[in-house]
């Protein structure tokens, strides 16, 4: 199952967006930075969520790909 937010900008624009990555801490008032890029196999969903910044947290464990997904490079 794919992973959407609805976010609401700073223009009162109100988006849907995708969250990558496995499990998020995103909540209801959780606040993000997009970026755009569309997922292919989602209609309407044309900008993905950055992981790593703000309220995001990076994705754990990740060791390949990791700027994508904010996490930090392991010891």
């Amino acid at each position: 199952m794919r992973k959407v937010a609805k976010v609401r900008l700073t223009n009162s624009f109100e988006v849907i967006s995708y969250i990558p990555g496995e499990s998020h801490n995103l909540q209801e008032h959780s606040v993000v930075l997009i970026r755009g890029g569309r997922v292919k196999d989602l209609p309407g969903v044309r900008y993905h969520i950055l992981r790593g910044v703000l309220d995001t947290q990076g994705v754990k464990n990740r060791k390949q790909r990791r700027s994508k997904y904010g996490a930090k490079r392991p010891k």
